[in-house]
């Protein structure tokens, strides 16, 4: 570490931060980035005082050290200490992080539950479910500076009545020098690594940088340095912000964070930096023009980071992404007074509805991953098919293909025309969705639309399209071409529109022998993904596809999609080096929480922590499941997946 430079925007613990760099070889730049201002006139804190001393506080989530001192401190004010420590030994605590439990011993409050590093929100709702059902019962929560909505919508969806009690606000410090040599050391290139320690430095040090206008050049700055994170809280806040992440230790602590620095920082810096020569040479050689349309309204950085993106590469994350299939559903109240006044295809068509649908579902379950509403079936009207959604027999096709002829009449779908409304909702989607959340477009696989095209409707044995494949094999392969054609240009089109991922649904291949599929299905499958944009992830999921999944693969995606009629670790052994999504049945998302949670485990185990895993269901979301348990299950897979610290 001789002759590099660190900066830290470490603030309450900066003499042990400096010393820590100065140890490790390096010249520190530490510069405190935020203080705590105590809220002195708190009406909230004393508000929980009255509470507690009546007995109307069931549970206590106390988050920082000096969150208890300042909180007992107003509290004190007005309410005899004895009495308040008194209220508090008779109620359950959680302690968030090691200090936070040290302030509770030093006041006599030893019983707390302590929530170990990395002590995030996940960690603080694994802590409360061990304390029992908080069904009705009121949870106070010590917040700091900021509130964690994670954790307060954990709280609500647990049936808890949450009790917010503020105790301080941050705000930049009285003395901002520091940080402004901070800033242009970055800026100015004299800067090799940059250290944040807490999961707010981000947000203070961008809004220092925007007043003084130097939010881009700082931005750029520290895309020559290495960006090192102290633990997956940290590194999400920075993600959120479009600061990407190159290094994190095991143990989010400081002394960790330093000694990881010291270890692999000088060979990312000397990486990142021949990167971004390489970019900048490429950049003088050859201009690339970007229209207003394809130029995505978002930061890249936060997107391509994202856990979800990141699984899709089989790239380590800090914990398992999880998004679902039909995530957006009539399980959801507000979808169905969307659908009281809308047809499905209207839904499908309006952008506006479909935008609505999509982000709520996203921000009601706190997914990874959003999937634009939408339908398999709106390519076959474009293509010349008359598709209507009949109540109660679901999609139609009034005029389907049932003879060579037919497919004459069929046009192939050149570069996605006819889908505007699809794409317009994903420009808005895209826009309205959180910066760090991707967007998966999604089509029917070519087997699975040929079946609806073929049968005009859902089908048993699929005779009419066997027939077709079997008896007119000419006519057959004229078919698959149209459709694998058509789907190209519709999924680049999603794609150039703003999705990140894609997903092909094959929903009824499973009818398929494996020989059937290799001859009739696998080539037109390969065509379609090997022609969507390279670098996109493509999922590809199959129902009943146990025994297609090595052909599967050989179609060539980045991800396969499997249902629950196969063991996650048998299917991930016979895939290999590949990532895989799945594979909870549906159907336990009606069982009580423990169970969810039960099973969740049983198919995080399988995986292993190994990377490439995205959890989701075997296949979409059921009516009439209870919306929270399916907020349940992504919660337990979050808690249930943060590396090395499962329970």
């Amino acid at each position: 570490m001789s002759g590099l430079r660190i900066v830290s925007f470490e603030s309450r613990r900066s003499r042990e931060m400096s010393s820590l760099i100065r140890q490790s070889g390096a010249e520190a730049l530490v510069a405190p980035s935020m203080q705590e201002v105590p809220l002195h006139e708190n009406q909230e804190a004393l508000a929980f005082g009255k509470k507690l001393l009546t007995g109307n506080i069931d549970l206590v989530l106390f988050t920082t050290g000096v969150g208890v001192k300042a909180l007992l401190d107003v509290v004190g004010t007005q309410c005899p200490d004895e009495r308040v420590l008194h209220a508090l030994k008779k109620i359950p605590l959680i302690a968030r992080g090691p200090k936070t439990m040290e302030a509770l011993r030093e006041k006599g409050l030893a019983h707390a539950l302590p929530v170990i590093d990395p002590a995030t929100w996940r960690d603080v709702l694994t802590a409360v479910d061990q304390l029992g059902p908080v069904q009705g019962k009121t949870v106070a929560v010590q917040e700091y500076g900021t509130a964690n909505e994670e954790l307060l919508d954990g709280l609500a969806d647990r049936g808890a009545k949450v009790l917010r009690v503020p105790v301080y606000r941050w705000t930049l410090p009285e003395d901002t020098e520091p940080l402004r040599q901070a800033l242009h050391a970055v800026i100015g290139g004299q800067a090799d690594i940059v250290l944040f320690t807490n999961s707010n430095q981000i947000q203070q040090v961008l809004r220092f940088a925007q007043e003084e206008g130097l939010e881009k050049e700082f931005r750029d700055g520290l895309r020559q340095t290495v960006v090192a994170s102290v633990g997956p809280v940290c590194t999400e806040f920075l993600d959120e912000y479009g600061v990407p992440v190159d290094l994190q230790p095991e143990q989010p602590k400081m002394a960790n964070l330093v000694e990881e620095a010291t270890r692999r920082g000088p060979g990312l810096l000397e990486r990142k930096r021949r990167a971004e020569e390489r970019k900048s040479e490429n950049a003088g050689k050859k201009s690339i023009e970007v229209t207003p349309s394809s130029a995505p309204p978002f930061p890249r950085s936060s997107l391509e980071n994202s856990p979800f993106m990141k699984a899709c590469r089989r790239e380590p994350t800090p914990y398992t992404p999880v998004w679902l299939m039909r995530q957006a559903g009539r399980y959801m109240k507000e979808y169905r007074d969307v659908r009281d006044r809308h047809s499905f295809l209207d839904l499908c068509k309006d952008s506006d509805l479909a935008t609505e649908v999509t982000v709520y579902a996203v921000k009601r379950l706190g997914v990874d991953a959003a999937i634009i509403f939408s339908d398999i079936l709106v390519l076959v009207e474009p293509m010349g098919l008359s598709l209507e959604y009949a109540k109660g027999d679901g999609p139609v096709i009034h005029n389907p293909i049932r003879e060579a002829g037919d497919v004459a009449r069929l046009a192939a779908v050149h570069d996605g025309d006819g889908l505007e409304f699809v794409y317009e909702a994903i420009r808005k989607t895209r826009k309205e969705l959180p910066s760090h959340i991707p967007l998966i477009g999604f089509a029917g696989a070519p087997f699975t639309l040929a079946s609806y095209m073929i049968e005009g409707k859902g089908a048993r044995n699929f005779i009419h399209t066997k027939s077709l494949m079997y008896n007119a094999p000419d006519a057959w392969k004229r078919l698959m071409n149209k459709i694998a054609d058509s789907l190209i240009g519709y999924l680049n089109a999603q794609i150039k529109a703003g999705a990140q991922a894609v997903q092909l649904f094959d929903s009824w291949v499973g009818c398929l022998s494996p020989e059937d599929y290799r001859r009739y299905v696998l080539p037109y499958s390969r065509q379609v993904i090997a022609g969507i944009r390279p670098g996109t992830p493509v999922i590809h999921f199959g129902t009943e596809t146990a025994m297609l999944l090595e052909l599967m693969k050989e179609a060539g995606s980045s991800v396969i999609g499997i249902d629950w009629r196969v063991e996650l670790d048998s299917a991930w052994k016979r895939l290999g080096d590949v990532a895989i999504q799945g594979n909870l049945d549906p159907a336990v998302l009606f069982s009580e929480v423990p169970e969810i949670r039960r099973q969740a485990k049983r198919i995080l185990d399988q995986a292993a922590d190994r990377p490439g895993h995205i959890f989701n269901l075997g296949h979409g979301v059921l009516p009439n499941t209870p919306v929270g348990h399916v907020k349940a299950l992504v919660d337990a897979v979050h808690e249930l997946s943060v590396r090395g610290h499962r329970p």
